[in-house]
């Protein structure tokens, strides 16, 4: 999926999304450089990082 599409995804804007792939540690799901303009995520990346962030209220 491109940046804007996980931006939707994910309720926020995409220069948040861009924004993540620039700070250092590196923030955000896993993201692959096609190119220097184009980058993408892979559904399954992203799914992963989702669940990994789960908080589970009983265990809060």
């Amino acid at each position: 999926m491109s940046t804007e599409e996980l931006a939707e995804l994910l309720d926020v804007d995409p220069s948040t999304i861009r924004r993540w792939r620039t700070l250092r540690p590196l923030q955000g799901p896993p993201f692959i450089q096609i190119s220097d303009r184009v980058v993408k995520y892979a559904t399954a990346d992203v799914e992963r990082w989702l669940s990994a962030r789960r908080v589970y209220p009983q265990a809060a």
